[in-house]
């Protein structure tokens, strides 16, 4: 009898090895016998097999310029037509205030925290940065209670006339602090960029996600909470049952971090309650729970998709670039492996 479990890391490695034998083809003008897959590579396509995939702003988020108009390119130029975006690129056209404090070095240190890896010298950066952030965000909650929606509407429209539609909207603007004017103006923005729903982090709290799904309601777009490592099967359940708009936004490559074994039954158990899953390569903890280029590390990205692929399930992959990037590469590049990575594993 086959061992299973190596048969999983053996369609790992060959997915990961062919990933950069199929990149690498798609920019040769002509290939004598290459498939139907690298020939049409570089064709921006959402679907692949019937699956969803799709990409989030956050992937580009080293690049320098953090316009709309520059994050629709990177989306283009990596070969995505769907997108969960970010609320900066969108709120920043729209006329959002700019925030005093250097986003990179906050999300730097944000991480260094979560990874338990901060020096004491950090923690006081990290808090300076907090209040300086609190002060700017009383400001930016002003500027949401008037802002038009029009800016927003021409955002979409941007994107839609270069073949992109944006399914997903993750400004932060759903806290336990933000104002229910705050989560409205969110909503009303999502809808506008013709977003089916919000993402934002699990608040593990039941008063909030109850509290939300009720304003959910009135606007029609749901809100999904995303997880890091304190993803648990039963993670999203109260929130699930508080309201029909409640639903997940579960994180593949982080619930394998966090030590759970049965994400693909989680997925086929829940996935009408599933908004958008994230998908990146993470180790268990017994290997280091490392983020690594796709095909190295054991989270289940191609028996996911093709568990999607099986069911007919509808709501979109969403691909998450939080590896290293390889000295040479870039943002765009490597989100680029990674569709083909799913392109292959899909095939």
């Amino acid at each position: 009898m086959k061992n299973k479990s190596n048969e999983s890391v053996s369609r790992r490695r060959f997915i990961g090895t062919s990933v950069s034998l199929i990149a690498g083809a798609a920019i040769v003008p002509s290939v004598f016998g290459a498939p139907n897959i690298i020939r049409n590579y570089n064709r921006h396509r959402s679907i692949i097999n019937g699956v969803r995939l799709g990409v989030i702003t956050y992937s580009f988020r080293s690049l320098p310029d953090q316009s709309a108009e520059a994050t629709l390119q990177y989306i283009v130029d990596s070969g995505m037509t769907e997108t969960e975006l970010m609320g900066d690129p969108a709120e920043s056209y729209a006329g959002k205030p700019e925030s005093p404090v250097d986003r990179r070095a906050f999300f730097g240190l944000m991480r260094a925290q979560r990874d338990g890896e901060i020096t004491d010298d950090q923690k006081k950066e990290l808090a300076a940065m907090r209040e300086q952030l609190e002060a700017y965000n009383k400001e930016v909650a002003e500027w949401r209670s008037g802002v038009s929606m029009d800016k927003f509407k021409e955002v979409r429209k941007m994107f839609k006339d270069k073949g992109v539609s944006v399914y997903a909207f993750k400004p932060n603007a759903f806290g336990a602090n933000n104002t229910d004017a705050e989560v409205d103006y969110g909503l009303r923005a999502a809808s506008a960029l013709g977003a089916t729903h919000v993402t934002l982090e699990h608040p593990g709290n039941d008063e909030q996600t109850a509290r939300l799904g009720k304003l959910a309601k009135k606007h029609k777009i749901m809100v999904a909470y995303h997880g890091h490592e304190q993803q648990t099967p039963d993670m999203w359940d109260t929130a699930l049952e508080q309201s029909s708009f409640n639903a997940m936004n579960m994180d593949l490559g982080h619930y394998i971090a966090a030590g759970n074994t049965d994400a693909l039954e989680l997925i086929k158990s829940k996935h009408d309650r599933i908004a958008s899953m994230h998908i990146k390569d993470r180790q268990n903890p017994a290997h280091g729970k490392d983020n690594l280029p796709w095909g190295q590390g054991d989270t289940p990205i191609a028996e996911a998709l093709n568990l999607m692929k099986d069911n007919k399930f509808k709501f979109p992959a969403t691909v998450e670039l939080e590896y290293q990037i390889p000295e040479g590469s870039d943002p765009v590049a490597e989100v680029k492996k990674c569709r083909a990575f799913c392109e292959s594993a899909l095939v």
